[in-house]
C-alpha cells in the first residue's frame, strides 16, 4: 500500500486473492518464490518444449525502510549493517534466479538484464573511493545514473564494459529485436535497440538521453548536459563533478553543445507534456 513496499507481513495478495499466514513472512521471499514458480511453469517439460516468456521482476530490495532480512543477525539494529544485509540478500536472490534458469536448461536462450530505477537515497554512493555527485530525487548524476548489466550466456561477451549511452526507452526496441519481431510503424519511438552491443557488436549507440522528474528535466550526451532552466554543464568528470558553464561563454565546444542539445529539447518539447507541481514533486520524494 505504500512506496516503501512490504517486508515482514502476515498477509499478502497473490493473483488477486488474500493470503494470510499465522506467522510473519518475509515478502521478498514470497515474491521471489512466485518468480521461480513462473519460470518453472514455462519450462515444465524442459527447454525443448519451453514457451517463450518475459518476466519483469521488481524486487522490493533495496528500499526504505531498511529492515532485517532472514539472514540478518538476531537483534541487529545498526543501519549500515542492515543496509549491507539487504544488498547481500538481493545478490543471493539474483543468484537463485540465475541458478533456476540454469537448472531448467534455459540459460543460453535467456537474456537477463539487471538495473534499478534511481540512485541511492541519503548519502552519495562512491566509485573507486570518489563520491558520485547527487542522490535519489536530484537531477544530478547520482539521481539517475544507475548500474545496467546484461547477461546472455554464449551470446554476450563476458566482462565487457561499454560507455554507450542507454536509457529505459531503449528496452522496448531491444526486446523486440531480440525476439525477432518488429515495432509497429504507426508510432514514433525514442528508444534505440542495443541488441547488437549485447551480442558483442558495435551497434549504433544513441547520441543523447533524456531524463525528467516532475517539472525538471535535462538532455545529456557524452560530454554535456542541458536542463530545463537553460543551464549547461560540462560532464567530462561525471559522475563526480558536473561543472556549470557560464551562460556567456564563447568556448566553441560549449556553444556547439548548447546548440545541439537545445535542438533535442525543442524536438521533444517536454514543456507541452504533463508534469506535476514542484510542491507535489517534493512531497513525492519524501
Amino acid at each position: 500500500p505504500t512506496a516503501g513496499g512490504w517486508y515482514w507481513q502476515k498477509s499478502y495478495t497473490k493473483n488477486g486473492q488474500l493470503v494470510e499466514t499465522p506467522e510473519e513472512v518475509y515478502y521478498p521471499d514470497v515474491c521471489h518464490d512466485y518468480a521461480l514458480e513462473f519460470l518453472r511453469r514455462h519450462a515444465a517439460s524442459g527447454s525443448a518444449s519451453a514457451q517463450p516468456f518475459y518476466l519483469y521482476y521488481a524486487s522490493h530490495i533495496v528500499h526504505g525502510p531498511i529492515l532485517r532480512t532472514p539472514d540478518s543477525q538476531p537483534g541487529e539494529t545498526d543501519p549500515v549493517a542492515l543496509y549491507n544485509d539487504n544488498i547481500a540478500y538481493l545478490d543471493k536472490q539474483v543468484g537463485s534466479l540465475v541458478a533456476e534458469i540454469d537448472k531448467l536448461g534455459l540459460r543460453e536462450n535467456t537474456l537477463i538484464i539487471f538495473s534499478t530505477d534511481n540512485g541511492t537515497v541519503g548519502q552519495p554512493s562512491t566509485i573507486g573511493g570518489r563520491k558520485i555527485n547527487g542522490v535519489k530525487g536530484t537531477m544530478l548524476e547520482g539521481g539517475s545514473r544507475v548500474p545496467f548489466i546484461a547477461n546472455w550466456k554464449g551470446v554476450a561477451p563476458a566482462g565487457r564494459v561499454l560507455k554507450d549511452l542507454v536509457d529505459f526507452s531503449d528496452l522496448l526496441p531491444t526486446f523486440v529485436e531480440v525476439a525477432g519481431a518488429k515495432l509497429p510503424t504507426s508510432m514514433k519511438y525514442d528508444g534505440r535497440s542495443f541488441a547488437p552491443q549485447i551480442r558483442g557488436q558495435k551497434g549504433t549507440p544513441r547520441e543523447w538521453v533524456f531524463v525528467q522528474l516532475g517539472s525538471r528535466w535535462y538532455v545529456r550526451d557524452d560530454g554535456w548536459k542541458l536542463n530545463q532552466a537553460g543551464e549547461l554543464f560540462d560532464m567530462k568528470d561525471a559522475p563526480f563533478v558536473e561543472e556549470l558553464v557560464p551562460a556567456d561563454t564563447k568556448a566553441q565546444a560549449a556553444v556547439a553543445a548548447r546548440r545541439r542539445l537545445q535542438a533535442v529539447l525543442d524536438q521533444l518539447d517536454p514543456r507541452s507534456g504533463k508534469t506535476i507541481s514542484p510542491e507535489a514533486e517534493e512531497a513525492a520524494k519524501n
